[in-house]
């Protein structure tokens, strides 16, 4: 497995969305409207920032973006937020207010917004010339002349944040495409460009098989020939098109950041609401019912490849085959509260602190121990794709009937199949089912639920 190198990029873009939002409301206060027309526009203000940022993609900005895009951007919001500004005054014209009032509110907020949206872009590109941080490590397999612009790009563009470690040339240089897969996991390459005009269409499935075993981006320098893929995304660095293997929903900014609030607000909502009673009384039951710890905790895979522990309740004897030995109908180790726990699902509940900590989502594919994720990887092809997103509390495959022990391979084939389906099929709309349909297997039981 291909371990990453750790950044927060994916918070950034969401806390530029929330200081923009905090801008347009606190700079309302200039159009000095009563309180009740205040709280009116204040909200809508905000749902019309929300549609037309997330609708005409005001936050894609990405690390090969450059600055006149930007500046594009900044241009067609300015003119959005004039038009649905003038709109509300247009439609509440009851509300007594003067034209010097409403320019000074859109002057003030598009002016601060805007100029804060270049300072990040230029302090990010100081931040990694000045002090060599946030680059994404890549190679190039191909040379020709779109190759060669490619590595100008990525050599006399330093500040984008990209560091090209080799250009491959498998037509002239004494070297195979496994062996170049090597130096990639040796090397904890992030990101593969590849010249589709020197790759047959067997190498280029090849390349696509590797990059999703291996959790590694694969990126195209475009000719005419086939890509065995679902997903693509065109993009251009400098001047040169690129696509761009399996694109998510989730690497949205603002995805991430709707899926995080979500998360945050449902596992504050369980530990305030149950969790803050639950966990004494059963504190109390698990001990005199066989004496341990109250938590059991288990280092399990998580988003990336990266380990993390997950929490439960304890619903076994302390055993020593706990990290090797998932755990099956009537399993002996399985205390008579255990039971119970495990058929009510309220083991799983301390992993709403999992959430809350960041290292979970309420949902997503479940997290398997470290163990399990070595034999699966190795058994299943693009078993690691479904480490592209947080592990859940649930997922599709357990609503979908794939839920506890693991007896045949065609389960975990089934279960990554929908694990993958939910990756990049990602929408709100889907968590939220998928949060319903579970509840209500959890009111209702689950055979499965052992």
């Amino acid at each position: 497995m291909n371990e990453k190198s750790i950044r927060h990029n994916y918070l950034l873009q969401p806390a530029i969305a929330l200081f923009d939002l905090v801008v347009i409301t606190v700079s309302a206060l200039l159009l000095s409207l009563p309180t009740r027309a205040f709280l009116i526009f204040a909200v809508y203000s905000v749902f019309a920032w929300l549609i037309t940022t997330v609708g005409f993609g005001f936050y894609k900005v990405y690390r090969f973006t450059p600055l006149v895009r930007i500046l594009g951007l900044i241009s067609r919001q300015i003119f959005l937020v004039l038009l649905y500004t003038l709109s509300f005054f247009g439609i509440f014209n009851e509300i007594d207010i003067e034209l010097t009032d409403i320019l000074n509110y859109l002057l003030v907020s598009l002016l601060i917004i805007a100029l804060f949206k270049i300072l990040v872009f230029n302090l990010r590109k100081k931040f990694r010339t000045r002090l060599g941080a946030d680059y994404v490590r890549v190679v190039i397999i191909g040379r020709n002349a779109k190759t060669e612009k490619l590595r100008d790009f990525f050599n006399y563009n330093r500040a984008y944040g990209f560091k090209m470690l080799q250009n491959f040339d498998l037509k002239n240089d004494e070297i195979s495409l496994g062996e170049i897969q090597n130096y990639v996991l040796e090397n904890r390459i992030e990101e593969v460009f590849c010249s589709i005009a020197e790759l047959s269409n067997s190498e280029i499935k090849q390349l696509i098989d590797f990059a999703d075993n291996h959790l590694v981006k694969l990126k195209f320098l475009p000719d005419n020939k086939d890509i065995f893929t679902k997903k693509m995304d065109f993009q251009y660095y400098g001047y040169t098109p690129i696509l761009a293997l399996r694109t998510l929903s989730l690497d949205s900014p603002i995805n991430m950041f709707l899926k995080r609030l979500l998360d945050v607000i449902i596992s504050v909502l369980v530990i305030v609401g149950v969790l803050s009673w639950l966990t004494p009384l059963l504190a109390v039951v698990i001990y005199f019912d066989n004496k341990g710890p109250l938590f059991f905790k288990q280092l399990r895979t998580g988003l990336d490849g990266r380990e993390f522990y997950c929490y439960k309740f304890r619903s076994m004897a302390v055993n020593s085959d706990a990290n090797k030995q998932q755990a099956s109908r009537n399993d002996c180790r399985t205390t008579r509260v255990g039971r119970f726990l495990r058929r009510t699902s309220l083991d799983e509940f301390p992993q709403f602190y999992n959430v809350l900590m960041g290292n979970m989502s309420v949902v997503g594919p479940r997290p398997h121990m470290l163990s399990h994720t070595l034999d699966f990887a190795s058994q299943i092809d693009k078993f690691m794709l479904r480490h592209l997103v947080k592990p859940g509390i649930t997922g599709l495959a357990q609503i979908s009937g794939y839920r506890g022990e693991i007896e045949t391979k065609l389960d975990i084939k089934n279960r990554v199949r929908l694990d993958i389906f939910y990756v990049e099929n990602w929408s709100i709309l889907m968590d939220l089912r998928i949060i319903a349909k579970t509840f209500l297997q959890v009111i209702y039981g689950d055979k499965k639920a052992y």
